[in-house]
């Protein structure tokens, strides 16, 4: 493998950034100097926890609503039958199905980034788990993507509703917004996010439960945050 090169954009805005860390504030504000591509980049954040996920007590997977939202379109699809199917519709999903649906998907028609589904269908959809499972799109309760409450659930994630997991290393991967939002709104969805991580602390976290905390833009240097500034 031969060194990796970097551009000379990067570059230049690596030499921005000369602290291991900084106030979640001065942070973000780096990112925003730093967010250089040709388009509106996202705003990631990586969490080092003191988690081993291969121990049942110390697996972490829930939600959050960004308040700021993600500054993504969400396409959602729906897959439920009877009176569901026009609740769905209602509340705005993008797309809404039941039987006609698992085939299509089948086939490799998935054209959504969020899949929601009744119960009732869990039985049906569970034969496109190793389809759906790898794409991070297999619908779950625990992400609150197999609900009998439709319209709420379709409303959440449309707004900013994210599903976030600890990954097999113990880090999380996250979007916070894009390099384009204010400093203030990136800095309410980012302590969301904080607050949410620390709600959902699992039993088995020992130690100390954050150790490291990195903000980047999509093509933009990693930028260290200092986590007793949060």
């Amino acid at each position: 493998m031969g060194k990796k090169q970097r551009s000379r954009r990067f570059k230049s805005a690596a030499t921005a950034v000369r602290d291991n860390v900084y106030d979640y504030k001065k942070a973000i504000d780096l990112l925003k100097q730093t967010s250089s591509a040709k388009f509106v980049e996202t705003a990631e954040v990586h969490i080092v926890l003191g988690l081993d996920p291969k121990y049942a007590d110390q697996q972490l997977r829930s939600t959050v609503i960004l308040p700021k939202g993600t500054g993504k379109s969400v396409v959602v699809a729906v897959i439920t039958k009877g009176d569901k199917i026009a609740e769905a519709q209602e509340a705005g999903a993008d797309i809404v199905g039941s039987e006609e649906m698992l085939s299509q998907i089948m086939q490799g028609d998935i054209n959504f980034d969020k899949l929601i589904a009744t119960p009732d269908m869990m039985p049906s959809i569970a034969k496109l788990g190793r389809i759906l499972g790898p794409k991070g799109l297999m619908p779950s309760p625990k992400a609150g993507t197999v609900t009998t409450d439709i319209t709420n659930a379709v409303r959440e994630f449309k707004i900013g509703k994210l599903e976030y997991r600890v990954d097999k290393t113990g880090i999380v991967h996250m979007p916070f917004g894009k390099s384009n939002f204010s400093t203030e709104d990136l800095s309410e969805n980012l302590l969301t996010i904080q607050e949410s991580i620390d709600r959902s602390r699992p039993s088995g976290a020992k130690g100390k439960y954050w150790k490291t905390c990195y903000i980047c833009s999509t093509m933009g240097p990693s930028i260290g945050v200092d986590i007793t500034t949060f």
